[in-house]
């Protein structure tokens, strides 16, 4: 009886080492592999809702920018004149000195309107740490006042390259 299970194991043992060697894993992709690496669709977000505690700190800080910007530009109208009587006097002359003096106050108003973007931002930066949906009205100011923080700074920029020694 001995004898049959030995021969039995003999068999599976040999059988074991007839296996061909030359089969390998298959390459074909797995199922994991076949999903892709596209980025999924995202659900559609809903429209913001109205707003009125927003939309009156928006009203302030939008009438605060309009006041920065009239003020610069009326300032801006000033110094440019100033630096076109000041382009071929001397470094240190007195136009010279009127002139970037126009523009230092340029400067001061520039950080004003500055003053109001950061508020802007700010409030666009709490409502995204709160994951609430982007509120056009604040996202349109938001966009105008950067323009504008932009056109300020080229403006200065401008007036500073006419004057000597620039």
């Amino acid at each position: 009886m001995h004898r049959p299970l030995a021969l039995l194991a003999l068999l599976s043992f040999l059988g074991a080492c007839a296996a061909d060697p030359t089969v390998y894993p298959s390459l074909a992709p797995r199922p994991a592999e076949q999903q892709g690496f596209a980025e999924p669709v995202a659900p559609p977000t809903p429209p913001a809702m109205a707003d009125p505690a927003l939309d009156a700190r928006l009203a302030g800080i939008v009438q605060q920018r309009a006041t920065a910007v009239r003020d610069f530009d009326r300032a801006a109208a000033g110094a440019a004149s100033l630096a076109r009587a000041a382009r071929g006097a001397k470094v240190g002359s007195d136009a010279w000195i009127t002139a970037q003096t126009a523009i230092a106050d340029l400067d001061a108003l520039r950080s004003t309107h500055g003053d109001a973007v950061g508020a802007l931002e700010e409030l666009a930066s709490t409502r995204a740490q709160a994951l609430q949906p982007s509120y056009p009205p604040l996202e349109r100011e938001l966009a105008a006042a950067r323009t504008a923080a932009t056109a300020q700074t080229a403006r200065i920029d401008a007036l500073t390259a006419t004057l000597p020694g620039a």
